[in-house]
């Protein structure tokens, strides 16, 4: 399984596996009759599978329309202009799932609390659109404790959850008694395009806060420079501590940049005083 660090290709080819692997393999099975509503059943190769997912980094997100848990519409576009975490679930999945959806709720409030608890959006979709209609997430929600303020667990029909699943590069398909999928966490920047994505039902916080710390760094400035700079500051300065499992204010980085700035300005002064110095030698008669 992924851990705190990021792991690279090999490793993330051996945790997708073994993701793939905690779900019954693909195959024909003789009591499941197929449905419009759902993709053919085949077989979700892991290496194609990653291939895929991160070939949709820096893809744009089409504007989606779901149903949210209150049966209200949500438009994806309208969820432009601060990150997003978009989540795949379906609400029958007896560990994976669950397990994912407890995790993401432990992280996003570390992140919020890193970040500020409007610094980012969350959507969990249900793409067993058989089941998973707009009541059955509400359920999910309730199930899982969802009651976090911008985190919506949504619906949609067949065709939106296909294509949606087509722009964040996530793989599912029917097994035998549930569905074998890709358990992915897809980050998308405030202009709606993948930014990053996130494999795994265990993750430690800095997946995904680093993520957003850097989506935020590069938000767009507001009116006033001053908060720019105590914004960009305090991002900067705020860094994970593993053993209290939680981000924290690092005084000590605050310290290295004054000190940083302090040189630079004294440096930048006796190059100056040097400049001057020698002007005025080669002006002397």
């Amino acid at each position: 399984m992924p851990t705190g660090r990021t792991p690279t290709p090999r490793r993330q080819l051996s945790a997708l596996t073994a993701l793939l692997a905690l779900v019954p393999n693909v195959t024909t099975p003789s009591d499941l009759t197929p449905r419009a509503d759902v993709p053919p059943v085949t077989t979700i190769d892991p290496t194609q599978a990653m291939r895929v997912s991160q070939a949709a980094i820096g893809r744009q997100i089409g504007d989606y329309r779901l149903t949210d848990q209150f049966g209200q519409p949500l438009e994806l576009a309208r969820l432009r202009g601060r990150p997003l975490i978009i989540s795949f679930i379906y609400t029958s999945c007896s560990y994976v799932c669950p397990a994912l959806t407890t995790r993401l709720s432990a992280v996003a409030k570390v992140a919020r609390d890193a970040l500020g608890k409007d610094s980012f959006s969350i959507v969990t979709i249900g793409f067993d659109t058989r089941v998973d209609t707009a009541e059955q997430m509400r359920r999910y929600a309730q199930e899982r404790g969802i009651h976090m303020t911008g985190w919506y667990v949504a619906a949609a029909d067949p065709s939106t959850i296909a294509r949606l699943a087509a722009d964040t590069g996530f793989a599912y398909a029917p097994a035998a008694g549930g569905y074998d999928h890709l358990a992915q966490l897809t980050i998308v920047d405030p202009q709606g395009r993948v930014f990053r994505q996130v494999y795994g039902p265990d993750f430690e916080p800095p997946l995904i806060v680093e993520p957003l710390k850097t989506l935020a760094l590069g938000a767009a400035p507001t009116a006033s420079p001053a908060a720019n700079w105590l914004n960009a500051v305090r991002l900067i300065c705020t860094t994970y501590d593993p053993k209290s499992g939680r981000y924290r204010f690092d005084y000590s980085l605050i310290l290295e940049i004054v000190i940083a700035v302090m040189c630079t300005l004294a440096i930048a002064i006796f190059v100056v005083r040097a400049w001057n110095q020698t002007r005025a030698s080669d002006a002397a008669p």
